[in-house]
């Protein structure tokens, strides 16, 4: 018997940023956000010209974090680099998704709270296919928790190391 998924209609508010490289994916993008009744938030950039990615991903990642908006869609060209500055914020869980199995499984299995993209690797209806589905995916819970626990563990142990660390630093 097939077990079949169900997808729940949830309207949310998103943070949307890009990179110059993103740029006119993001563009394309926004309207059918809009479309799907999201309310979104463009934390940039305004054009294709030359900008720094961790000056977009960061912002729109701690609207996540602050609960401004309740995830994130970043773009640049490859993903990754989008990726990499997004989880340097404190309880982010970015995920570089390159087809609709990875984008259901980031928020299925891992909780993630951001979609970044490599849009110079995939097809306008890729990126909206996988926008589609990882924003009407439901976390699982159930043996996934325990994962997700064990990672916010380790980024309070680590807030305190490098605390400690600042602290010890200071009173030399």
């Amino acid at each position: 018997m097939a077990v079949r998924r169900q997808v729940v209609e949830q309207f949310m508010k998103l943070a949307v940023a890009c990179d110059h490289r993103g740029y006119e994916a993001k563009r394309r993008l926004l309207p059918l956000l809009k479309k799907l009744g999201h309310e979104v938030v463009d934390f940039g950039c305004e054009s294709g010209a030359s900008v720094d990615y961790p000056d977009y991903a960061i912002p729109a990642s701690r609207a996540v974090i602050d609960g401004t908006a309740e995830t994130a869609i970043l773009l640049d060209g490859s993903g990754i680099g989008m990726s990499i500055a997004a989880n340097k914020v404190f309880g982010i869980r970015a995920a570089l998704a390159h087809d609709q199995v990875t984008a259901r499984i980031a928020r299925e299995h891992n909780h993630c709270n951001v979609l970044c993209l490599g849009v110079d690797l995939l097809s306008e209806d890729q990126c909206r296919q996988i926008v589609e589905i990882f924003l009407s995916t439901q976390f699982a819970d159930g043996r996934h928790v325990r994962r997700i626990e064990k990672l916010r563990q380790i980024e309070a142990e680590e807030s305190a190391r490098l605390e400690a660390q600042h602290v010890g630093q200071k009173s030399k």
